[in-house]
């Protein structure tokens, strides 16, 4: 078990002995959705659930570590364990009530020490996962086989903060080349999209849609989530080859990298 010297260990009993062992090749980052401490969160692991994560970093920078990084936890669904002996490590942080809030400055400066650890310790490659089981670094909305069929966490404001500072800063740390930023927006999560959202993301969206002749809007399209955003991205999917139930009109990663939707 690899234990990072610069996290407090509290180490989550009977799990931390009695889990199977895993090769890490990803760290997963996630928003907790609940402003604790790195002991209130130890105790919740400890008393109140089966689940538990390798990390969880406060809002002041403090980094508690629960798990050794080569024993599976169960924060990452699919990802915490595979069949080739390959797992993912779960980073955990505190956060507002309903995960939208940025990390703060000291989270995010603790995020890229804890990944160039792992890159060091590891060997986990220094690039953004391209699939569910790609080594790397994502985020917990990144891929739907990394919770139960989706998840909107971290929020909008913390996968923008991943793609631009965090990512880039543990390439940086780890003495890699920073990754030239993508002009698109990054796929929200299928769950994104079902949670009725509200933001800038949808009328960039709206408006790719309409310049690929797939609009189905009376007026706009503007930030809210509607029907006739559904039926837009349906007639998307349809256009790109896909008919029945994967032309519902909930979008998937496939058609929205294909989309091109422009970044905020």
């Amino acid at each position: 078990m690899a234990w990072y010297a610069n996290a407090k260990r509290m180490e989550v009993q009977p799990e931390g002995n009695a889990q199977p062992a895993i090769r890490p090749t990803q760290l997963i980052f996630h928003s907790i959705a609940a402003p604790w401490t790195g002991r209130r969160t130890y105790e919740y692991w400890r008393d109140s659930t089966n689940l538990e994560c390798h990390f969880f970093v406060e809002f002041g920078g403090g980094v508690f570590q629960y798990i050794g990084t080569q024993t599976r936890a169960d924060a990452n669904m699919h990802a915490n364990q595979r069949g080739d002996g390959t797992g993912a490590v779960s980073v955990e942080t505190a956060s507002n009530l309903k995960h939208t809030d940025p990390w703060t400055s000291s989270q995010i400066s603790a995020l890229i020490k804890l990944g160039a650890w792992m890159h060091r310790t590891h060997g986990v490659p220094l690039r953004i996962c391209r699939s569910a089981t790609d080594p790397g670094f994502g985020t917990h909305r990144m891929f739907a086989a990394w919770s139960n069929g989706g998840t909107a966490c971290p929020g909008d404001a913390r996968q923008r903060q991943f793609r631009e500072l965090v990512f880039p800063g543990i390439v940086k740390a780890a003495g890699g080349k920073p990754p030239k930023p993508s002009p698109y927006a990054e796929f929200p999560g299928a769950e994104f999209f079902k949670s009725s959202p509200r933001s800038p993301l949808i009328t960039a969206m709206g408006r790719r849609l309409v310049a690929e002749g797939c609009g189905r809007y009376a007026e706009g399209p503007g930030p809210q989530w509607t029907d006739a955003d559904r039926k837009s991205y349906a007639a998307w999917q349809r256009k790109r080859g896909f008919s029945g139930a994967d032309a519902d009109g909930w979008p998937g990663r496939t058609t929205w990298d294909a989309l091109k939707v422009p970044r905020g």
